[in-house]
C-alpha cells in the first residue's frame, strides 16, 4: 500500500474521502472538457492537475533552440519516413493531463491512425522540454513523473541559458539520467540513427553542418 493512501485507508472516514474525491474527479474532468474545446490556438495552453496554465511567449534563445532542434529531428525522420514530429502546439493527452511539449516524436507504429484533423495526441516515443524560468518546475516535476508513467521512452530537458542537453531514457515507469552533455554527440534512442551534435542544438553553423550531414546520410 502506498504511504500516502495508507492513512485514509486506516480512517473511519474513508467513504466520506472517497465521495470527495470522486466530486473533485468528476469537475476536474468538465473543466478538462472545456479546457480542450476552447484550448487557445494562438497561445501555448496545458491543463495539468486540475489547472489551466497559458504560457508566456518564449525568449529568442528558446526559440532558436527549439528551431535548430526541431528542423534537425524533422528532416531526418522525414528523410527515412521513421513517423511524425510535433513542434510546440501539439497537445498530447495523458490520463490526467494535455500537455504542449516543446517537440515531440511518434513512431510509424504510434503516428499510423492520425487523422488530418485530429487535435489530441497519446503518449509520443520522445519528449524535449526546453527549460524557462516559469516552465522549469514542472518540466523537471510533474512532466518527468508523468511522461516516464505513460511510456515516453525518452526525455532530454534542455537549458538554453547554460547551453547543456539532458537526456533521460525510461527504465521500469521512471527516468534515469543517461548523459548530460555540452558539447560532443548525442544519439537518442527513440529515433533510429538520430545522432548529432550537441553544439548543433545551439550554434547556427554547426546547425547548419548537421543538417547536411543528416540529408546526405
Amino acid at each position: 500500500m502506498n504511504a500516502l493512501l495508507q492513512p485514509i485507508v486506516d480512517s473511519p472516514l474513508l467513504d466520506d474521502y472517497i465521495t470527495r474525491l470522486v466530486r473533485l474527479r468528476d469537475d476536474e474532468r468538465l473543466r478538462r472538457a472545456r479546457f480542450v474545446d476552447d484550448a487557445p490556438a494562438d497561445r501555448k495552453a496545458e491543463f495539468i492537475n486540475g489547472r489551466e496554465i497559458v504560457h508566456s511567449p518564449v525568449s529568442p534563445a528558446h526559440n532558436d533552440v527549439l528551431t535548430r532542434l526541431g528542423n534537425l529531428l524533422s528532416a531526418h525522420v522525414r528523410r527515412h519516413g521513421l513517423g511524425s514530429v510535433g513542434l510546440e502546439k501539439l497537445m498530447v493527452s495523458l490520463t490526467r493531463n494535455d500537455y504542449e511539449p516543446d517537440l515531440c516524436f511518434f513512431s510509424s507504429n504510434r503516428s499510423a491512425g492520425f487523422a488530418a484533423d485530429q487535435r489530441r495526441f497519446p503518449a509520443p516515443d520522445f519528449i524535449v522540454e526546453i527549460l524557462s524560468h516559469a516552465t522549469e518546475e514542472r518540466d523537471r516535476g510533474v512532466k518527468f513523473v508523468d511522461y516516464a508513467a505513460h511510456h515516453v521512452g525518452e526525455y532530454w530537458i534542455i537549458d538554453p541559458e547554460a547551453e547543456t542537453v539532458e537526456q533521460y531514457t525510461a527504465v521500469d515507469g521512471e527516468y534515469r539520467l543517461a548523459l548530460k552533455l555540452h558539447d560532443g554527440d548525442l544519439t537518442c534512442g527513440a529515433v533510429p540513427g538520430f545522432t548529432i551534435p550537441v553544439r548543433a542544438i545551439f550554434a547556427d553553423a554547426e546547425n547548419l553542418a548537421a543538417l547536411s550531414a543528416l540529408l546526405a546520410a
